[in-house]
């Protein structure tokens, strides 16, 4: 069943429709970081059972996450489609910006790096020249 949108024209809105709870975006968060069973994502959030039931499930009817059988053929497991891979620059720019907003500027917290272990950069939208952008900068165009 499609979801009634809040805004059906905006894309932001729509994008909140489907992940805009706090625990939507924690499993794709800790989806991300290789959390692949119920277990893992209950553990790792501490949700409640039940809501963490009804997340997957609709984080998979919407094809952010699929199931997938374990090597062991005993239970299934959660993978991230690329849509659900998809999300990885809006966890990161939510991470940037609670980097900045979120904590004492001495208080410690976690901090995303790539593989050789160097912290990720600063996401920072730009032009086809490559121009910094903004809100200042840039404005939506609506359908008519």
């Amino acid at each position: 069943m499609a979801p009634a949108w809040t805004d059906p024209n905006c894309p932001v809105a729509r994008t909140v429709d489907l992940v805009g709870d706090r625990w939507s975006l924690l499993i794709l968060r800790d989806a991300m970081d290789g959390a692949r069973s119920f277990t893992d994502f209950q553990r790792r959030t501490g949700i409640a059972r039940n809501i963490l039931t009804e997340r997957l499930r609709k984080l998979t009817a919407h094809g952010l996450l699929a199931q997938v059988d374990a090597p062991s053929g005993r239970r299934r497991l959660y993978a991230l489609t690329e849509a659900g891979k998809d999300l990885f620059p809006v966890i990161v720019a939510l991470r940037q910006w609670g980097e900045r907003h979120a904590f004492d500027p001495d208080e410690p917290h976690s901090v995303l790096v790539d593989a050789t272990g160097t912290r990720v950069p600063a996401l920072i939208p730009a032009s086809p020249t490559g121009t910094p952008l903004t809100s200042d900068t840039t404005s939506v165009r609506h359908p008519t």
